[in-house]
């Protein structure tokens, strides 16, 4: 990621989209984030640190209006632009499962899949035969991008960007990247354990591992204010709870990870309270925030 620059800071919860949208127009890339208790808005070039404060001021004390055009093209170029750069590891991870659904499921590339699961397999007289890993370790993790149907992987990308985006904003890029990675070497391995070998995808456990960590984190970390609505959290524990009891299955569904859900939460869950205890010892060991 390229360097930032602090151009300001402002309370939690002064609303800072006019502002940001006023940049993203000029083209000053941007970023806003939660540091101490306050936001931060850091920009990638240090020529626009002093027109990025000056631009603040002016908007605050009045001398500047800004309002923003409600049209639907310019709310979504908008969110287009800053997706791009407040979630791109968010956006990385979709198109990722997008190219691998192509391949396996459309054009049903078979090494595409072998190369992905999680255990190396071959055919023999339409039968499937398991190998050892032997050291292709990238198995660990590769089979959140196997889904195997259309609702599959609608399902799992929209909550993949509805989830995992809140929590990249609050945690950064790398951070965010390294909890995904966290989250599907142990939802993967725990299917595995429970379920032994066989033919297993999709980025489920990561989703419920960023719902987690979206429930848990902000309980000890308030200003994090990241956690999903209780309707949400009540439907996707109801489908968690239908799978686990075979509801799911019984309905046509297919065959369900249940174990790679159950440990992506959890595992979420966990990260989730180590990320927001660690941010919180380091607000109060820190320097003071500027008054």
């Amino acid at each position: 990621m390229a360097q930032l620059y602090k151009a300001l800071e402002a309370p939690l919860e002064q609303d800072l989209l006019p502002l940001s949208a006023v940049l993203q127009q000029k083209g000053v890339m941007h970023r806003i984030s939660e540091q101490h208790g306050r936001q931060v808005l850091e920009v990638t070039r240090a020529e626009d640190v002093a027109p990025v404060t000056e631009l603040y001021r002016a908007w605050r004390s009045g001398q500047l209006q800004i309002e923003l055009q409600e049209t639907a093209f310019a709310q979504r170029g908008l969110a287009l632009g800053t997706a791009a750069f407040y979630a791109p590891v968010m956006l990385m991870l979709i198109l990722a499962c997008v190219l691998a659904f192509i391949a396996t499921y459309l054009l049903q590339l078979l090494p595409v899949v072998q190369a992905l699961s999680f255990i190396p397999f071959s055919i023999d007289n339409e039968r499937l035969f398991f190998h050892s890993m032997d050291g292709q370790y990238w198995r660990l993790l590769t089979p959140v991008f196997l889904h195997f149907g259309w609702l599959h992987i609608v399902f799992n990308c929209l909550w993949l960007w509805e989830l995992g985006r809140r929590v990249e904003v609050v945690v950064g890029h790398f951070n965010a990247l390294m909890i995904c990675m966290v989250i599907a070497l142990v939802s993967n391995v725990c299917q595995y354990v429970y379920g032994g070998p066989g033919l297993f995808g999709g980025m489920s456990g990561v989703v419920y591992g960023l719902l987690g960590f979206a429930w848990v984190a902000p309980l000890l970390h308030p200003a994090w204010q990241i956690q999903p609505q209780p309707a949400v959290m009540l439907f996707m524990v109801g489908w968690l709870v239908a799978c686990l009891l075979g509801v799911i299955e019984a309905l046509g569904f297919g065959a369900i990870a249940n174990a790679a859900h159950l440990a992506g939460i959890l595992a979420g869950g966990v990260l989730g309270a180590i990320f927001a205890l660690k941010a919180r010892w380091d607000e109060d060991t820190g320097p003071p925030a500027p008054l």
